[in-house]
């Protein structure tokens, strides 16, 4: 099969769709992502063809988490904030994906593109599956992963759903998306995206399965190409040789906070103890660092956490997952989204501790924490849930799913 995907976020939220390509081109089939062009390291690692989208991705992250670190955290705000980048480009994804999506025999959509994604599908007349790292599809299980958990009473949460998306659709993507559907003669959209089959790269470890999903919603587990063999650099071989194994520190693509005021935190937190930061998109390996600490670049998850003794991080999907497949304990430091939903994951799995969001971080809260997430109970049980969620294969399952529901 001739098939297109297509996304738009950072580089966490485009490396799974990258990796689900790359697994469907080794079943046989013809892949093209379209993608932010800030996010394509990794498809271009894989040997994925590629066309990039227009827009910043960077610069739309950096505006909602300045928003967030502010105070001001209405969702129908952060939900237009990160909505801009779709809806001043709607016109031109529109016609790049028709464009590369000519002849094409189905579309998979996920992230800011979705939208555009489902009316391209409808556009051409061809079968479309969304793909995602966060549950979308409605449950009274739990609420939106877009609220803060315990934000409502339970009975509530499949509720939570329609207001999000009543705040995604019509308060923040309709208008540039009906109006780039009504320049290529679709009618306006309504729920356009429902009813679709949706393939998620979250494990059912992590997330079981509601009982109220429907049947064409599936959790695969998580997209991701083991690194078993990785070049190293020599600085990090040497750090990691020289002692016990280090803290992780990383935020991956968060950016638009006080760089400094955060490292200073984490710093005294740490105590002295070895540990190793990745700058990510943040850009603060330009910042001084004491001499336990080392500063990392771009180095696949699945070779280093192992190789960690706990893993801070911001709580992205795809870091989450990878802590969790390592069998290492997480301390999560939330800054926005579906963030908290994951730090409230590990937290009821035994494998975090409860933390603070960013914005109220403390050296003493952090310090506990670490301390908390090194005890030995803990790490046993982080431990146990690693091993089970390394016997899944997310891949396999969706390319399985995708043929089913695509192959003539």
């Amino acid at each position: 099969m001739k098939l297109v995907a297509m996304t738009c976020g950072t580089k966490g939220d485009t490396r799974p769709i990258a990796a689900l390509c790359r697994a469907l081109m080794d079943a046989g089939h013809e892949l093209v992502l379209l993608a932010d062009g800030g996010a394509l390291d990794d498809a271009r690692d894989l040997g994925v063809p590629i066309a990039a989208l227009a827009g910043d991705v960077r610069a739309a992250v950096s505006a909602v988490i300045s928003s967030v670190v502010a105070g001001k955290r209405d969702l129908t705000g952060n939900a237009r904030t990160f909505a801009r980048i779709a809806n001043e480009n709607a016109d031109a994804w529109m016609g790049r994906v028709l464009e590369v999506a000519a002849g094409t025999d189905g579309l998979i959509v996920a992230g800011l593109a979705a939208f555009i994604g489902y009316s391209a599908a409808e556009k051409l007349g061809v079968p479309v599956i969304g793909a995602g790292m966060i549950p979308l599809n409605a449950t009274s299980a739990f609420p939106s992963p877009f609220l803060r958990p315990r934000s409502m009473p339970r009975w509530l949460n499949r509720f939570s759903y329609r207001l999000v998306d009543e705040a995604l659709w019509r308060r923040a993507f309709r208008k540039s998306t009906d109006a780039a559907r009504a320049k290529v003669g679709l009618p306006a959209g309504r729920k356009i995206w429902s009813g679709h089959p949706m393939l998620y790269g979250i494990s059912p470890t992590l997330v079981p399965r509601p009982a109220d999903w429907p049947s064409n919603a599936w959790l695969c587990g998580q997209w991701v190409r083991p690194v078993r063999e990785w070049d190293a650099p020599q600085s990090l071989q040497d750090f990691l040789a020289a002692g016990d194994a280090p803290i992780y520190v990383g935020f991956g693509s968060m950016v638009g906070f006080d760089l400094r005021a955060l490292l200073d935190v984490v710093v005294a937190a740490v105590e002295g103890q070895r540990a190793l930061f990745y700058p990510g998109w943040s850009g603060a390996d330009s910042l001084n660092l004491p001499s336990n600490f080392c500063v990392i670049g771009d180095t696949p998850h699945d070779w280093l956490f192992p190789r960690t003794s706990i893993v801070i991080h911001h709580g992205g999907s795809g870091t989450t997952h990878s802590a969790a497949r390592a069998g290492v304990p997480s301390v999560v430091l939330p800054f926005v989204a579906d963030q908290f939903f994951w730090a409230e994951r590990l937290r009821g799995l035994g494998i975090a501790p409860a933390t603070a969001s960013v914005g109220r971080l403390t050296p003493a809260g952090l310090s506990r924490a670490i301390a908390a997430a090194g005890a030995p109970e803990m790490r046993e049980r982080a431990s146990t849930v690693g091993a089970r969620i390394r016997t899944e294969d997310g891949l396999r399952m969706a390319v399985e799913k995708v043929h089913a529901l695509l192959a003539p």
